[in-house]
């Protein structure tokens, strides 16, 4: 801990536990996080607002933001929106309405569909 920059690893194992489920997150979990919560105030680790990016296996599920593409051609549109499955409905050259709307989560190869008008 931290997982950005290692100060300290904690290893817990408690042979033959009585009188309880023997499961990790019941019986070590509990001892792990008094150890790791007295390391952060011994070591002076502090809180941070910034989060470190997520490393992706990959098996993972990869969400991403959809952007606002109203107002753009199809092709840059698709450009934008390359990580997305594209569905486009009416004619013109300029993109007029999105579904899902900018801003919303959607799961990589999901469909976005497009109106186009002039």
């Amino acid at each position: 801990m931290p997982a950005d920059d290692p100060q300290i690893v904690v290893y817990v194992a408690i042979n033959n536990p009585k009188r309880v489920v023997q499961y990790g997150g019941v019986v070590s979990a509990p001892v792990a996080k008094s150890i790791l919560l007295d390391s952060i105030d011994a070591l002076g680790i502090k809180k941070r607002n910034v989060l470190t990016e997520k490393k992706y296996n990959w098996n993972d599920k990869k969400y991403y933001t959809v952007e606002n593409v109203i107002g753009k051609t199809p092709k840059e549109a698709a450009k934008i929106l390359s990580k997305y499955t594209i569905e486009y409905s009416g004619s013109g050259n300029v993109v007029v309405e999105q579904s899902p709307e900018a801003g919303t989560r959607l799961e990589e190869t999901s469909v976005v569909r497009l109106m186009l008008g002039n």
